[in-house]
């Protein structure tokens, strides 16, 4: 009888949970309409309408997907409402976790407050690769944290590879919308299966491997076989900013290139030097040719193999440089509203635009620690190293390692210092610490809330699953 007092409260927590959330959903889709567009967004759009060809400068999929959207609501801002309910859905499913794994209110009330702060919020309803990519991780670390739920309940086989295939589908997605989100979504894939599996086997680590690789792969072939997206070679674009900050203006005139490339990487040297553009000359100080890069990829790609060998410490210095400038001087904190088009296309409500921009940048001016790189891979280094011994050290531990490899895996291609590349390690970061704080006292793999212990736990003589060996250890050391 005293289980059954406090069923009902435990099920008004959960759709008082899912009460803010919509709220939080409908007010980000408001505030944002009909999505925070960029000139990358803009392209994209164009290509999702038809306007122009598909190309892969941008990963395609997103294109396609906007383009399946808009035509089956005939609404550019469908997109908006996707990411929303991708957003806050997720912060959802986080949010009855946290319940469900600690019994605190308060701290699943902070998991949807994660929405609101300012380094979350800024970029929640930008048509952005970035955006994207962070919200497809968040999504399959919210999956593994329900398969934490489960683990150790009387589920069959078909609700653990739902959960899997839900996962790798999600992170699937982040790595096609973002290709370095590959370094990201590994540690992430690793927490999915361990908090479906206490003691994966080989068998099951090869399953689950291969269910990644299949929802990976088959969309890419898909995508270059029925798409066709025009290839426009923008991986020379990184060997371009190294061509023409490593080597010094007389080495590029007598660089063994055909004479119009050379001209080019010569005066994109020094009007590189001119504007102070440390970075993404493609766009800042190179006469661009009709047909992009797709015409000096091959030499391009040539010279910096046989040059870059010979200038390691220029090299070094010149990449250790930019990323010492994303850690420290990281910068667009903010993206305001729509970029000037011919699209016709126009922020829904200014007003709404102008309180999130106050309150996003005087954040920024306040406390701009929460919008520097150092900061967030600092936080991950420490969440990496130190996880605690919570109910969600698994989780955070593996935040940390995904929001670190992100940053890292910056410092060979980063074209620019912008807020966007830490987006994930922010958004990373500061749900590690929250679940870090949260998860202490509550025992891994035992939920103290009512809500989680009404009987749906195993007993000791009755395995969680075929591969669980021990159901009674901690996941702490599965991390």
């Amino acid at each position: 009888m005293g289980q059954m007092g406090w069923m009902p409260r435990v099920r008004h927590w959960g759709w008082a949970l899912a009460a803010v959330a919509a709220v939080g959903c409908l007010a980000t889709i408001l505030v944002f309409a009909p999505g925070y567009l960029s000139p990358d967004s803009l392209d994209q759009l164009r290509q999702a309408e038809g306007k122009k060809p598909l190309t892969d400068w941008h990963p395609p999929v997103l294109s396609l997907v906007w383009r399946a959207l808009i035509a089956v609501t005939g609404s550019i801002a469908s997109m908006l409402v996707l990411q929303s309910l991708v957003f806050w859905g997720t912060l959802w499913v986080l949010a009855q976790c946290v319940w469900d794994l600690t019994g605190k209110r308060g701290g699943s009330l902070a998991v949807l407050g994660l929405g609101l702060a300012p380094f979350v919020l800024t970029f929640a309803g930008v048509v952005w690769k970035d955006v994207h990519a962070a919200q497809a991780l968040l999504a399959a670390c919210a999956v593994a944290c329900t398969g934490l739920r489960v683990r150790d309940r009387r589920v069959g086989p078909a609700v653990r590879w739902g959960l899997l295939w839900l996962g790798v589908l999600f992170l699937a997605y982040a790595m096609l919308v973002r290709k370095n989100a590959f370094l990201a979504a590994i540690p992430v894939f690793v927490l999915l299966v361990l908090a479906l599996w206490r003691a994966p086997g080989r068998g099951t680590w090869l399953r689950c491997t291969g269910a990644l690789a299949v929802a990976l792969v088959v969309p890419a072939v898909a995508i270059s076989l029925f798409a066709e997206p025009l290839r426009t070679k923008q991986g020379a674009q990184i060997m371009l900013d190294d061509l023409v900050h490593v080597l010094r203006v007389e080495e590029l005139r007598s660089a063994d290139v055909s004479p119009a490339l050379r001209d080019r990487l010569v005066a994109s040297a020094r009007e590189c030097r001119r504007v102070g553009a440390l970075s993404d000359a493609y766009w800042a100080c190179y006469e661009r040719p009709a047909d992009g890069l797709r015409g000096d990829s091959g030499e391009i790609t040539s010279l910096w193999l046989r040059e870059m060998g010979g200038h390691v410490p220029q090299y070094l210095q010149y990449r250790l440089r930019l990323f010492a400038s994303l850690l420290f001087e990281t910068g667009y904190p903010y993206k305001a509203g729509i970029t000037r088009n011919d699209l016709g296309i126009e922020v829904a409500h200014p007003r709404l635009e102008e309180m999130l921009g106050t309150y996003v940048k005087g954040m920024a001016a306040d406390l701009p620690w929460l919008f520097r790189g150092w900061f967030w891979l600092a936080v991950a280094l420490v969440l990496a190293a130190r996880p605690g011994r919570g109910a969600f050290a698994m989780p955070a531990r593996a935040l940390g390692i995904s929001a670190a490899a992100y940053i890292l895996g910056y410092l060979p291609i980063m074209p620019a210092t912008d807020f966007r590349y830490v987006y994930w390690p922010a958004l990373a970061g500061a749900l590690g610490l929250l679940l870090l704080w949260l998860g202490r006292g509550a025992a891994p793999g035992r939920p103290p809330s009512p809500g989680a212990a009404s009987g749906r736990l195993l007993t000791e003589h009755q395995p969680a699953d075929a591969g669980a060996a021990g159901t009674r250890q901690s996941s702490t050391g599965s991390s």
